[in-house]
């Protein structure tokens, strides 16, 4: 008589990774409950109130440099206007990327089992967030702010040679990034109530996108052959420095009346903003050092980004 036997549970170094679909079904059902419309769920006739804040002060890239000393408090706070503006059409683009990597993940996986239908669900949330940032960036009146030609034609060659880890692991380091941004200001009352309100919808919704991600990413890190994991830590290391240069537009300060070169490297050389973005990373990083994608050369890369000390 043959004898059947459960497949071999999987670990990693965080412990015992959680059966697949019992995680989409988890997620499945908070979705079910906490789940937004944002055309319903927010005031968008509202006018914005003067001289608030489009994004945290300390958030903004120039912040505690010499040139913004400079600055008046209402060229500072247009500043955070564009840069708002910047970092909402990088959402938009970059979700884009998520939407299709998360299609090419579940075309040939079981089409009712609750891991792809989780993806779907996931796929539907970005299309109204990215729906919801377009509509900020409207309400704004100053135009959005594409990357780069190159960066937009980078993108397309890695999201159609990029390997499953790293495509969650490029999700992560999208999410994670401006989530810990926007966590910080939801809550800050020195910030426009619309854009509290948008960042609020986004941070409890794609709370399930980062889990769904990592619970994933570890799977595949122990199930992936090897060239996969190496070639994954350097698309990773590559998409970090990528990631790093595209997050602020530097055609914002020629629009708010600044000089660019000036701005960007006075930027560069600010340790206040390598500290905001190295902690913003930080939950991400330790984490992907835990699961073994921060080695070698693919670590040096992210070094170089500015995203890991």
């Amino acid at each position: 008589m043959t004898t059947m036997t459960e497949p071999p549970a999987l670990r990693d170094a965080l412990g015992l990774i959680k059966d697949r679909e019992r995680v989409a079904q988890r997620l499945l059902e908070s979705s079910a409950k906490h789940s937004f419309d944002p055309d319903k769920e927010l005031d968008w006739d509202a006018p914005f109130e003067p001289d608030k804040w489009y994004w945290p002060p300390e958030l903004v890239s120039l912040y505690d440099t010499p040139m913004w000393r400079r600055m008046s408090e209402e060229q500072r706070v247009l500043l955070s206007k564009h840069e708002g503006a910047a970092l909402l059409s990088l959402g938009i683009w970059f979700e884009v990327i998520l939407m299709q990597l998360l299609v090419r993940h579940i075309y040939d996986k079981p089409a009712t089992s609750a891991h792809v239908r989780y993806a779907l669900t996931e796929i539907a949330d970005e299309c109204r967030h990215s729906m919801m940032f377009a509509r900020l960036i409207n309400k704004g009146g100053i135009g959005a702010y594409p990357v780069s030609r190159f960066h937009h034609n980078l993108a397309r060659f890695f999201k159609t040679v990029s390997t499953t880890p790293g495509s969650f692991t490029a999700t992560l380091l999208g999410e994670e990034v401006l989530d810990w941004m926007q966590r910080l200001t939801f809550p800050d009352d020195r910030v426009q109530p619309l854009v509290r309100g948008v960042t609020r919808i986004h941070v409890v919704e794609e709370a399930r996108h980062v889990r769904y991600a990592r619970e994933e990413l570890r799977r595949q890190m122990v199930t992936a052959p090897r060239w996969e994991q190496e070639l994954t830590r350097i698309s990773a290391g590559e998409f970090a420095r990528i990631f790093s240069r595209a997050f602020i537009n530097p055609r914002v300060y020629t629009d708010v009346g600044l000089d660019r070169r000036e701005a960007v490297a006075q930027v560069r050389a600010s340790g206040h903003r390598r500290e905001v973005m190295q902690t913003g990373a930080k939950r991400l990083t330790d984490f992907l050092d835990d699961i073994g994608v921060l080695r070698g050369a693919g670590r040096r890369m992210w070094q170089s980004s500015g995203l890991l000390p």
